[in-house]
């Protein structure tokens, strides 16, 4: 297969699958005339990279596409093909976020790339390493303290947002009641 074709059916430059040859990450044939064959039998299950960038909903858009970015040139400086990039506005506490669902039950990814641990959960990270998927944190630096304070400031502040969303709700109940009586 031509370093074209395989840079488009992966999804990466031509320089990146070249970087990829001569890193030996890709079993190629040199020609006679100098050009580069990728042989067909590159995997035997295809890696399936996947980037999953996450903000919570009070961030703002510019975030989290800086954070994909990030994501999508580390996988690029790994020589990783990244297959999809997955972007979610939500809570890391809320346990129901359909992307990251449907995310973890696709069978055919071999790789998710986060930036933080707490990128694709607050709690509970342990569980989800056990699967058969590679988890790769991109960003490790922190220590026990930090975390068990950020946990708790985030419990603090998603507790607090539900808190005044039953109120704003609550409130806008009333003031249609009262048009209603008003009529």
């Amino acid at each position: 297969m031509k370093v074209s074709e395989f840079a488009r059916q992966n999804s990466v430059s031509k320089m990146t699958v070249y970087r990829m040859v001569k890193n030996g990450q890709l079993p190629f044939k040199r020609l006679p005339t100098g050009t580069i064959v990728i042989l067909d039998d590159v995997h035997s299950k295809p890696d399936k990279t996947v980037v999953y960038a996450r903000v919570s909903p009070s961030q703002s858009r510019e975030d989290l596409e800086a954070q994909a970015d990030r994501l999508v040139q580390f996988c690029n400086a790994k020589g990783w093909c990244v297959a999809q990039i997955v972007k979610e506005r939500a809570s890391g506490l809320n346990d129901n976020r359909s992307k990251l669902l449907k995310l973890l039950k696709d069978t055919s990814v071999t790789r998710i790339v986060v930036e933080h641990k707490d990128r694709l959960t607050r709690f509970g990270f342990n569980y989800i390493s056990l699967l058969p998927i590679e988890i790769v944190v991109t960003n490790n630096a922190s220590t026990d303290k930090e975390d068990l304070i950020q946990d708790f400031v985030s419990l603090v502040n998603s507790f607090c947002a539900q808190l005044y969303g039953q109120r704003k709700s609550k409130q806008k109940t009333e003031e249609l009641i009262r048009k209603l009586q008003a009529k």
